[in-house]
């Protein structure tokens, strides 16, 4: 009768004994779920971090610069992303082809021009060449067309982008040479015919009285501002009735803006600038 109770004892303390063991192996494990949790976590944030670190981040396009420029910026831009003939370059070929001549103007066809040359132009004819030879881009289309070196055409001439110089002999004599601002090579070299003996001599007394040269005043003005000259011509000074001249220099800057400075071509000073806006 004894051993009974004794019996029931060892049977609730064995039974206390695994609850406890249970509890603990229960905690533990919760123990572990819980790490494993973090770790995943911690694994996910990481892989997370090193995905953004691969993949590029995407960007809003700004809207393009061009949208904001006015019309007259866009075709300076145009004409002058097309060019790749200088004007010191185009200066050299024009004398080349006049011999003892002296450039008098010097203007790269499509930028801001006020009157265009008063030869046949190139747009005028259905077969582009105003001498009747074949145009340089081969195509008879006056836009679109390639232009020598295969690329667009900025111009809305079939020869592409051109430089058009007026070059005098001694006695004032004008010849006009046309030179393809992409390859440099002369399209056209002509006597001005509609010239009378008044308008050669007020040339030749012009270039007379120019002891700076044109190239001399385009850098005095490149130094004023910097860009790239587009037009380079012998004139009056204003309000001088012909006592003086000046070298009248375009200069097209990175905002497509064009100054123009009237430099004195005796003395190299700058006599005048003004800025178009446009």
């Amino acid at each position: 009768m004894r051993l009974e109770p004794r019996r029931t004892n060892r049977l609730s303390l064995r039974s206390r004994n695994l609850r406890a063991t249970g509890a603990a192996a229960c905690l533990a494990a919760a123990a572990l779920l819980l790490t494993s949790c973090g770790q995943s976590s911690d694994s996910a944030t990481s892989a997370a971090t090193e995905a953004a670190k691969v993949l590029p981040q995407r960007t809003t396009a700004s809207p393009s610069a061009t949208a904001d420029l006015t019309e007259d910026q866009q075709e300076r831009k145009s004409v002058l992303d097309a060019t790749k003939v200088t004007f010191d370059d185009a200066a050299t070929t024009a004398v080349g082809e006049v011999a003892g001549g002296k450039l008098v103007d010097l203007d790269l066809e499509g930028v801001d021009d006020d009157d265009r040359d008063e030869s046949p132009s190139p747009t005028g004819s259905p077969t582009g060449s105003p001498t009747g030879s074949p145009s340089p881009t081969g195509s008879p289309s006056p836009t679109g067309s390639p232009t020598a070196t295969g690329s667009p055409s900025a111009s809305p001439g079939a020869d592409g982008t051109v430089w058009v110089a007026e070059v005098a002999e001694k006695d004032g004599t004008v010849h006009t040479v046309r030179i393809n601002a992409v390859d440099g090579k002369v399209i056209e070299a002509r006597v001005d015919t509609d010239q009378d003996a008044e308008d050669k001599k007020q040339t030749a007394d012009r270039l007379a009285q120019a002891t700076q040269t044109p190239e001399q005043a385009a850098k005095v003005a490149t130094e004023k501002k910097k860009g790239t000259v587009t037009s380079v011509s012998l004139d009056e000074a204003d309000g001088n009735d012909g006592n003086s001249v000046v070298w009248s220099v375009d200069v097209v800057g990175s905002d497509w803006k064009k100054t123009t400075f009237d430099v004195d071509a005796k003395n190299d000073t700058i006599v005048r600038e003004e800025t178009d806006n446009d």
